[in-house]
């Protein structure tokens, strides 16, 4: 890998082509954005943190917390990404600051951020040593008693998409779900360019003890989406008041139930760097 090339060349090549700026905006992704939002806001407080966003995309989630008045640095190995975070920053009278680069070796001091958030290289890193290095370069940046957020997806996504949606029946689909249930390792077949490029698909337990291993603290487990999304009508559903307000109440009744989790496509660890854990 050359040193311009910061990811593997098909996640590049995905993110060219797919649009992450407008994913949150629509469908699935509305969702998505206002209940990680929710989820981030249960560790942060009014004071003003320092807080890298560790694969922040086009800056979604730095320009809202930079927006609340914390002090936000943005690290993403995507250059088209990085223009449009950098577009995004400019606007804002609370700036964040925008660095290309990725998890596995960030350019920060030791002990230099109160919140690290985690968003893309628990998945897109399909490696445990590249994902186990992500994981130790967040813990040195992070001050003792600080938290590291962890996005992963769920080993059970695809196959629960694809008993949803019909795919399953397809040979190819559930190949590529034989080998997520069993190796957690995502790798789309050619049948469905629009599918996430290659990835690693977490189980509930296994992303913890990638965390503990290390001896963070692990202080829960969150569903994103929880089993909600199961709802037939789940567009129409979010899109009414009432019945957007039963789902989100059925979320949050069973965000950390650890039997349910592998209903959610994704999930949010939370740990802690604490000194003397693990002596």
């Amino acid at each position: 890998m050359n040193s311009k090339q910061l990811i593997s060349r098909n996640i590049e090549i995905f993110y060219n082509k797919a649009s992450e700026e407008t994913r949150l905006n629509k469908g699935m992704g509305v969702f998505e954005f206002e209940r990680i939002k929710s989820l981030i806001e249960k560790y942060i407080s009014t004071s003003p943190l320092k807080i890298v966003d560790i694969g922040g995309g086009t800056g979604k989630y730095s320009e809202w917390l930079a927006k609340k008045g914390h002090q936000v640095h943005l690290v993403e190995p995507v250059p088209k990404h990085i223009e449009i975070a950098q577009k995004r920053a400019n606007r804002l009278k609370n700036t964040f600051s925008v660095h290309l680069g990725e998890a596995r070796k960030l350019e920060f001091p030791n002990s230099f951020a109160d919140l690290i958030i985690l968003h893309g290289p628990l998945y897109h890193l399909q490696r445990k040593e590249d994902r186990d290095l992500a994981i130790c370069e967040a813990k040195r940046i992070l001050k003792n008693n600080g938290i590291i957020l962890g996005f992963a997806i769920n080993y059970t996504a695809s196959t629960l998409v694809g008993l949803l949606n019909g795919l399953i029946h397809s040979k190819s689909f559930f190949e590529m779900c034989k080998e997520e249930l069993t190796t957690g390792k995502h790798n789309p077949s050619d049948d469905f360019p629009w599918l996430l490029a290659e990835a690693f698909y977490h189980k509930p337990e296994q992303l913890r003890n990638e965390f503990t291993d290390q001896e963070l603290k692990h202080l829960n487990t969150y569903a994103v989406e929880g089993m909600v999304w199961l709802d037939k009508d789940f567009y129409a559903s979010m899109l009414t008041d009432k019945k957007r307000k039963t789902l989100i109440e059925l979320i949050q009744i069973t965000e950390n139930e650890s039997y349910l989790l592998p209903f959610s496509p994704h999930m949010m660890i939370a740990v802690q760097k604490q000194h003397n854990y693990g002596k």
